[in-house]
């Protein structure tokens, strides 16, 4: 479904095409998302014991679980998916908009976005979110005062978004295809019958994140292509 360039960039734009819907698809949204990624779940799992970290966009929560040897502050624009991510104690879900994110900054250990920053409408705006997530990671040059022996490494962060580059994939998308589309969502176990909703999406191609995180101020320490998904780690 075609994009409409002429309204896209508002935060109406993404109200309607976004937010609102997962308003409306969070229970059913949330029943098929229950199974971590591999490199989410690696880094996660390889965070040292006591780290404290946000995941920014956690939708039902799933990734709470996976390390319980770290504390996670998670949020999400959607308050029925927040609801279903409180969940997972002890850790803590808020109701957050992602570019303006209620947290400290220069605090956390780590943090994840996961199928995230695609939803933003432009350039600007995915850089801003970028950016948001990067400040409130943990800099090199901050060691508490009894390990200034051994400072401790910056914070990381994690993100993921959709690659265009999906030929192999059910939906086929490549190289040369439009980079801004509408993705269908279908609710077939509706009271009402099947009903379709459709989501702004900005497909990311080959290169392009770690560019947006250069440009957000972050430094890009490893990245790469899972499942049609580009990946990126970063640290400010």
């Amino acid at each position: 479904m075609a994009v409409d360039d002429s309204l896209r960039g508002s935060e109406a734009y993404e109200d309607q095409h976004v937010h609102e819907i997962y308003e409306h698809i969070a229970s059913h949204f949330s029943s098929t998302r229950y199974k971590p990624w591999p490199i989410v779940q690696r880094f996660l799992q390889q965070l040292p014991n006591g780290s404290i970290g946000l995941d920014v966009g956690c939708g039902n929560g799933k990734y709470l679980a996976v390390n319980p040897n770290v504390f996670i502050v998670a949020s999400d624009r959607s308050q029925n998916l927040v609801r279903i991510a409180t969940q997972h104690r002890p850790h803590t879900s808020v109701v957050a908009d992602n570019l303006f994110l209620p947290h400290p900054l220069a605090a956390f250990d780590f943090a994840i976005s996961v199928a995230v920053v695609h939803h933003l409408s432009t350039h600007a705006r995915r850089v801003m979110a970028l950016a948001a997530i990067l400040e409130t990671l943990r800099p090199a040059s901050q060691v508490e005062p009894a390990e200034m022996d051994r400072p401790r490494e910056a914070g990381r962060a994690l993100i993921y978004v959709w690659a265009l580059e999906q030929k192999t994939s059910r939906r086929g998308w490549d190289e040369g295809d439009e980079q801004d589309v509408m993705v269908p969502w279908v609710m077939k176990d509706s009271s009402e019958g099947p009903k379709t909703f459709h989501r702004y999406y900005h497909l990311y191609r080959q290169g392009e994140i770690e560019k947006d995180i250069t440009e957000a101020g972050g430094t890009v320490l490893e990245s790469g292509y899972e499942k049609d998904n580009w990946w990126a780690i970063a640290t400010p």
